[in-house]
């Protein structure tokens, strides 16, 4: 082997060394001889550096994986014997093995074992057996070398996402199934009985091996017969384990993989019963607190799969009608109740979160019976403690840092919300008066509790509004006790000055909350400036943290929203209090904003809901639009000229970002009209006319283009939709200046400015379409024509994105009756377009594409294939749009499995039936007499072509052209 190439392997080589490694590799890979090499240094013991050996391992795996079939008998069988007379030497080594290269060397015997164990090698696991004996090394090898083989046929975890990958998925699952019924048939017991001599040889002296051998019984337990596992002799082996501090957990495990195996519910509430009777009897359904965590997770894990496999024997009951087995089962889980709660109230999270599933199914079986217990309501009653106070949290949460712990919390919580919803179907009177109990003890003393339990308190009024659905949260009416009891807490939130408490995740909860029922406010309007207050002081958008304040602004904007007209007594005040919170931050004041630039989007978006929905007159609301307005104006223009003086590039994006977000902000206060509250009616056309003004100058701006274009661009979409035909006499100039200089983005986020301006205004932009129709084309196609490296995937990707904006550019227009914009370009330029468009229908394998240029052809078609079309269309018809309805399809890029090609196929159809259509029997002879026969069609086929065509159902002709 080349030594050099070989030092490359070392992690602590340099890049040139590993990057010769990884090239000799690939070498060896494909060299016909290279795996005898590594077979004779594996067998010899030639290396003694750990990753030569791994390397020596993954060509051997390679060759057995992919050239397997290439080898003659006599080469399949020396490596049959390298990996016997490596396993030999295991046992006969000083130190064993790194793990490393035992886990890569039990992958190579697995890979070994699907190749061969049905044909060639039938004693596989006899031969390793004989090899290894109870030799502790040996055995290791032998254990990691099941747990390989249960991965490969039992590959739990992957996902196939091509259908190559699907079919071969088949056939792997096909083999795989063969494989295990083979080796149920001929090995599996002998397998068994080496467990039992293995976990009976080392339980006492060897913790690691019996744990291995532990885990290879969970593993295997899952396809082979229960009965071999099941049985006395290996439970009563396994109980004992659960009393042996290092083996407990994988014997937890082992026990857990057995009960969640699929039986007869009779069968399995037997053994689930037996479990727990030996459990029970050595203590184990005692939690103490103080317990090892690791084990109790474990345990958890066990008593929630004991419970859901007795819920599960409990349905299949029910369902088949034995009633009597049905009830023992249904007694055989209540008993397993208080466990569940001791695990579910546990303060580790871990060992709770473990047993949710159980909880949780047990509640839903509570659901179906038409009457409960007292011990069930006791029950119901202990899970809904239990879940308000484990939703609580604990003092290491770190509310400004959040971490993983933090994450994994969050998502605990989640878990325990589907279980007070499961509780709210199961009792949703004794939910109610639960909350309302802890949630008044917290309120009324409110400043002397831990902020944890009044942040649950609240949370908890919070969790109401879904676990008791209702619609349009229409809380408040309908149910008297109901509404009542949530109207009473509201009113206790509101008036108990708790909106005060010094905690963030307090401060939080509260808003949230508030927003969460602002139907409250409709019923009791008398509290909305309580609210106001809160939200517009240091509790909510001035409040020190800055993520309460970010998430007060979005939660005062939806508040504002909701209530609508209850907010007219307010308006001047509010706006008032919010004009220090909306000026815009230039760069450089060095003054750090109290909300940053998205936070003030939801504010201007306020202050424009508060303005528009408003009952003051047109006048005044001009009036408070301009005064929200004229600043954000009058900036822009001074830091507009700051930026074209500017010469510092930071100092360049520090304005231009400055600048849109100006821009950003009067769009985004448009969003508050709507059909009934139009800018018309509300007297505020001038008002953004003026902005439009003031904006458009950025356009010509020669310094940060992208950024200011973008801004603009996105101020006129909103405006296209505000001020409607009055946005009209500036369109010319702005898509002057933002064709100038233009790259591929551009191009393709200007593109669908036009089409909502021609979609929406049709003949009345037809002057300005036929005017900028050309100069639009030649900076598409000059950016399209641009050469490109053979391997820039971002500038092909851009191109492709492009091309497919000029198509449904051209769609639009096509679409919205103005193919007059087209015909009107002269002769050349015409011709110029409809190639572009049987070159995308054709050339390009972009199925997306495709599809709109077939739509295209069809309008085209459509509006000019007629006797009185424009001359030579017709001609045109016959050349160029007939043969691409036939090239494009037969391209080897047009995949019928992908969907958008199909989709592009039905265009092509419709495309076919339109020719017909407008050229009716000219079409057919056409087809029959010159077209197809050119393509050596036989004529039975082009006969059933053309009657396809010929149908009345569009369908049909799709249909056929599928197939």
């Amino acid at each position: 082997m080349d030594e050099q190439a070989l030092l490359g392997l070392n992690p602590n080589a340099d890049a040139d060394f590993r990057q010769r490694a990884l090239a000799y590799f690939e070498q060896l890979k494909i060299s016909q001889d290279a795996w005898q090499v590594c077979a004779e240094a594996l067998a010899q013991s030639i290396y003694s550096d750990d990753h030569i050996k791994f390397f020596c391992f993954q060509v051997l795996e390679h060759q057995i994986k992919f050239k397997y079939s290439e080898l003659t008998e006599v080469q399949q069988q020396l490596i049959r014997e390298t990996l016997i007379t490596w396993l030999q030497a295991q046992m006969l080594n000083p130190q064993p093995e790194k793990t490393f290269i035992r886990n890569k060397a039990a992958q190579v015997f697995a890979l070994l074992f699907v190749t061969e164990y049905l044909t060639k090698w039938p004693k596989f696991f006899f031969d390793i057996l004989s090899v290894v004996d109870l030799n502790p090394r040996g055995v290791d090898m032998y254990l990691r070398i099941l747990m390989a083989v249960d991965a490969e046929l039992v590959d739990r975890d992957v996902v196939h996402t091509s259908e190559a990958s699907y079919c071969f998925a088949l056939f792997e699952a096909r083999r795989n199934t063969l494989l295990k019924d083979t080796m149920r048939e001929q090995c599996i017991p002998s397998l068994v009985e080496s467990w039992y001599q293995i976990l009976q040889n080392y339980q006492y002296n060897n913790s690691e091996l019996t744990c291995q051998c532990l885990e290879v019984v969970g593993a295997y337990v899952s396809w082979i017969d229960l009965s071999l596992i099941a049985n006395d002799r290996f439970i009563n082996m396994l109980l004992g384990h659960m009393s042996v501090e290092v083996l407990r957990e994988e014997a937890c495990d082992c026990l857990f993989e057995i009960v969640n195996k699929g039986m007869d519910p009779i069968d399995k509430t037997k053994l689930v019963e037996s479990l727990c009777q030996v459990l029970q009897s050595a203590g184990l359904f005692s939690i103490d607190q103080e317990d090892d965590v690791d084990f109790l997770a474990r345990f958890s894990k066990l008593v929630n799969g004991m419970g859901q496999a007795l819920i599960a024997s409990w349905t299949k009951l029910i369902k088949s009608g034995d009633m009597k087995s049905a009830q023992d089962t249904l007694q055989a889980i209540e008993a397993k109740v208080a466990l569940m709660l001791q695990l579910l109230i546990h303060e580790d999270d871990d060992i709770s979160s473990n047993i949710i599933g159980f909880c949780y199914d047990y509640l839903h079986i509570l659901k179906q019976l038409s009457a409960l217990s007292d011990q069930q309501k006791a029950n119901v009653e202990a899970i809904m403690l239990a879940v308000m106070k484990k939703l609580t949290y604990d003092e290491e949460y770190n509310f400004e840092n959040e971490g993983e712990d933090e994450a994994m919390f969050v998502e605990y919580r989640k878990q325990l919300k589907l279980l007070l919803d499961r509780l709210a179907q199961v009792s949703p009177e004794l939910l109610l008066a639960s909350v309302r109990r802890v949630f008044n003890t917290t309120l009324q003393n409110w400043q002397t509790t831990r902020f944890m339990e009044v942040e649950v308190a609240i949370r908890l009024l919070y969790m109401l509004a879904e676990a008791l659905p209702v619609s349009h949260g229409a809380h408040f009416s309908g149910d008297v006790t109901k509404a009542t009891a949530l109207q009473d807490m509201m009113r206790t939130l509101v008036t108990s000055g708790v909106s005060a408490y010094q905690h963030t995740s307090v401060t939080l909860e509260f808003f949230e909350t508030v927003v969460r029922y602002e139907k409250f406010f409709a019923v009791e309007p008398q509290h909305i400036p309580t609210v106001l207050m809160a939200f517009l002081d240091h509790r909510g958008l001035r409040h020190t943290s800055p993520k309460v304040r970010s998430r007060t602004a979005y939660l005062f904007s939806r508040f504002v929203k909701s209530l609508n007209k209850q907010m007219n007594p307010f308006i001047e005040d509010v706006l008032n209090r919010i004009q220090d919170l909306m000026e815009l931050s230039p760069p450089e004041n060095g003054y750090q904003a109290l909300l940053s630039s998205d936070d003030q989007l939801f504010i201007y978006e306020t202050a424009g809901v508060l303005i528009v929905n408003s009952e003051y007159s047109a006048e005044r609301k001009q009036v408070l639009m301009r005064n929200l307005l004229t600043p954000l104006m009058e900036k822009f223009k001074v830091l507009l000229e700051k930026l074209m003086m500017a010469q510092d590039e930071d100092r360049q994006m520090a304005l231009a970002d400055c600048l849109n977000h100006a821009v950003g902000f009067a769009s985004r206060t448009s969003k508050a009209f709507s059909n009934k509250q139009t800018v018309k009616q509300c007297g505020c056309s001038e008002v953004y006319l003026d902005c439009l003004q003031t904006f458009l100058p950025a356009l010509s701006c020669p310094l940060q283009k992208e950024v200011l274009r973008s801004g603009v661009r996105t101020f006129l979409h909103r405006m296209i939709i505000c001020l409607e035909e009055e946005v009209l006499p500036f369109i010319p100039s702005a898509s002057e200046h933002m064709l100038k200089d233009c790259e591929a983005k551009d191009l393709q986020e200007f593109i669908p400015l036009i089409n909502q301006i021609t979609a929406k205004f049709k003949t009345q932009v037809s002057p300005f379409l036929q005017q900028m129709f050309m100069p639009l084309l030649h900076a598409i196609f000059e950016v399209l024509l641009l050469p490109a490296e053979e391997n820039d995937q971002s500038a092909a990707l851009e191109k492709q994105m492009l091309r497919r904006s000029y198509f449904a550019f051209l769609q639009t227009v096509t679409g919205s009756g103005m193919s007059e914009v087209i015909a009107n370009q002269g002769a050349e330029n015409v011709e110029r377009v409809m190639f572009t468009v049987i070159q995308g229908a054709v050339d390009y394998p972009d199925p997306i594409a495709q599809k709109t240029c077939f739509i295209i052809l069809s309008k085209l078609v459509e509006l000019w294939g007629g006797k009185d079309g424009p001359v030579g269309f017709a001609d045109f018809v016959y050349k160029h749009i007939v043969p691409a309805c036939f090239l494009a399809p037969l391209k080897q890029t047009f995949d019928l499995a992908d969907a958008q090609t199909v989709l592009a196929l039905s265009e092509c159809a419709v495309t076919l039936k339109t020719i017909h259509l407008k050229r009716g029997p000219e079409c057919i002879q056409y087809l029959q007499q010159e077209y197809l026969p050119s393509l050596q069609v036989a004529p039975e086929i082009i006969q059933e072509f053309c009657q396809a065509l010929q149908q009345p159902d569009a369908k049909v002709f799709k249909n056929y052209l599928k197939v």
